[in-house]
């Protein structure tokens, strides 16, 4: 992953695709955080994550202003990296993980979302964790105009409440969330190595 985004910070144009690719997927994860709300019920929590993930969309997407003006003004597939994958990534991540958990727990409906709700956001929180380091690790290599310091504070603020959240919904979550993360890594290596084939076009 080091040697990918050490690749992507060095060139505008592919750096510029990285962007708006977090951008899109951070607000595909804003979207599906709302979908899973109850018209009544919903709580503070999932309204400030909501819209903190919908404020890194936006955030993401004007940073690439700071490396061109012109390009990635909308999310179609000539604009995103691995496009198909990032596209799919999440979808396919909260299809899986409700699978899993109605037949772990016999949820259905309201209650299954919420469940996919908590399991699938705690599985990106922890990869948020691990890649946005790396990638502001990049940054400051190159020296970039380009900053995600401040997503990266606000991440790890999600998934402490992410996991404060999952103790009050089961005692033994963590095996749970255990089934989800391997799930999620799968995807996530697809996602890399898609994104690394088209990287070698580039090379």
């Amino acid at each position: 992953m080091q040697d990918l985004l050490q690749q992507i910070v060095g060139s505008d144009f592919l750096h510029a695709r990285w962007l708006n690719t977090l951008s899109f997927m951070e607000n595909a994860g804003a979207r599906k955080i709302s979908a899973c709300e109850h018209l009544t019920t919903v709580d503070l929590i999932q309204l400030k994550h909501a819209a903190e993930e919908h404020r890194h969309a936006y955030y993401l997407k004007k940073q690439i202003a700071k490396i061109d003006t012109e390009s990635c003004k909308t999310y179609q597939l000539q604009e995103l990296l691995a496009p198909h994958q990032t596209r799919h990534y999440l979808h396919q991540l909260d299809v899986q993980t409700c699978r899993y958990l109605k037949t772990a727990f016999g949820l259905e409906g309201q209650q299954l979302k919420y469940a996919a709700y908590l399991f699938v956001t705690y599985a990106i929180e922890v990869r948020a964790d691990l890649l946005y380091p790396v990638y502001q690790a990049a940054l400051d290599k190159a020296q970039s105009k380009v900053m995600v310091r401040s997503i990266i504070v606000e991440e790890e603020g999600h998934l402490e409440e992410m996991i404060n959240q999952l103790n009050r919904f089961a005692t033994d979550w963590e095996a749970h969330a255990q089934h989800v993360q391997a799930l999620e890594q799968q995807l996530f290596d697809v996602w890399m190595a898609a994104i690394g084939q088209e990287l070698h076009q580039y090379a």
